[in-house]
């Protein structure tokens, strides 16, 4: 007989869980390792069980799933299944080493068959959520060099006023051309571009 995957799963909406549970438990692939609705539970279980794949939800009851992450202490493939589809969420998620990225909008067979995949190297994100990275990824082109500049300085965590003394303008001029980047990049806040 074949090994099964081991899964450990994060979901806080009670329905969403057991379906996920239901699912991978009669697949007769995979063996649930573990299944919990909050980040304490998680933080709990990640700390005594390991898995081969974590199925995780960004938005929890109690916090925000991929602050996880960086708490593993082993290397599973990281499926991030979610209503969350922006830019922000997934940007954020990615750059945390997630491996799928997969809308809530997509059926558990198709989650089932991107975690498949990610398990013999490829990655996956949702083509809903890729068009949006792109979307991004454009915009930023369109950025000029001054706009360019004043976003690479907020990333890396300047204040408008040290952003206007060392390029020499006026601090009125900096958050005039930053309202030009949360537009072009379609962001709303400070906090918003520097998640980018």
């Amino acid at each position: 007989m074949d090994k099964k995957t081991s899964v450990i799963i994060i979901e806080d909406h009670s329905i969403v869980l057991q379906g996920l549970i239901d699912y991978f438990h009669k697949t007769d692939r995979f063996t649930i390792a573990g299944a919990v609705s909050n980040l304490e539970e998680a933080k709990i279980l990640l700390g005594n069980v390991t898995a081969e794949v974590i199925i995780l939800d960004i938005q929890l009851k109690d916090g925000f799933g991929l602050t996880l992450i960086p708490l593993l202490a082993f290397k599973p493939v990281i499926a991030v299944y979610t209503a969350y589809d922006d830019f922000i969420h997934v940007n954020s998620a990615l750059s945390k080493g997630v491996h799928v990225y997969m809308s809530k909008h997509r059926s558990v067979k198709e989650l089932d068959e991107a975690i498949t995949n990610a398990l013999n190297g490829e990655k996956y994100i949702d083509d809903s959520v890729q068009v949006k990275l792109d979307l991004i990824t454009n915009a930023a082109e369109t950025l000029t060099k001054r706009e360019s500049e004043i976003f690479t300085l907020v990333k890396n965590g300047l204040s408008n006023k040290r952003i206007a003394s060392q390029l020499g303008i006026a601090v009125r001029t900096v958050e005039n051309i930053l309202s030009c980047v949360y537009n072009k990049i379609g962001v709303r806040s400070r906090a918003e571009l520097q998640d980018l």
